[in-house]
C-alpha cells in the first residue's frame, strides 16, 4: 500500500526499542518506503534527536500522547517522508506507576495534515506489550493510508 500510494515512512520508538523497524525492514522491498527508524529510549534523545521540548516531557512525561504526536511530527521532518510515527509506552515489568501503570502507551501517527494520537492498555509481559504495540501501530499506519 505504501508503495502503490508512494507513501515514504520514518519512525520515532522508545518502548518498542526498534521492533517496528526491524519488522518493517524484514520486508523485501522495504526501502522503497521506510527511511528511517529512530530509538529514542532516553529522555535527552527524545530531545536532542527529536527536538521534543524539555519542557513537555517534564509537564506530561514521556509516555503521552503529547510527546507521541511530537515524536511522529518531528521524525517525520528530519528526512522528509510522508509519513511519521512516534511510539512511547511502559512495557514493563518494571517502570509502572498507578497514574501510568506498565502496558500504558500511545502511538501517533502523521501525514502532516492529517494526525491520529490513540492511548492503549496492553496487558501481558515486556515481549507481548511490545508485539501488541506494533500490531496497533501498524494498523494506524493502515488507517491514515486508507482514502
Amino acid at each position: 500500500m505504501m508503495v502503490r500510494q508512494g507513501k515514504t515512512l520514518s519512525a520515532a520508538e522508545s518502548c518498542t526499542g526498534g521492533l517496528l523497524a526491524h519488522t518493517l525492514t524484514n520486508i523485501s522491498g522495504s526501502s522503497m518506503f521506510f527511511r528511517l527508524g529512530i530509538v529514542a529510549y532516553d529522555n535527552a534523545a527524545k530531545t536532542h534527536l527529536l527536538k521534543v521540548p524539555a519542557k513537555i516531557l517534564a509537564a506530561h512525561g514521556a509516555v503521552s500522547a503529547q510527546v507521541a504526536q511530537l515524536m511522529a511530527k518531528n521524525v517525520r521532518k528530519i528526512i522528509k517522508t510522508s509519513l511519521g510515527i512516534g511510539v512511547t509506552g511502559i512495557a514493563g515489568p518494571t517502570g509502572g506507576t498507578k497514574a501510568k501503570p506498565v502496558g500504558l502507551t500511545y502511538i501517533a501517527v502523521t501525514d502532516g495534515k492529517k494526525s491520529l494520537c490513540k492511548e492503549f492498555m496492553f496487558t501481558g509481559n515486556r515481549l507481548s506489550i511490545k508485539k501488541k504495540t506494533l500490531a496497533a501501530t501498524l494498523r494506524l499506519v493502515y488507517n491514515i493510508l486508507i482514502p
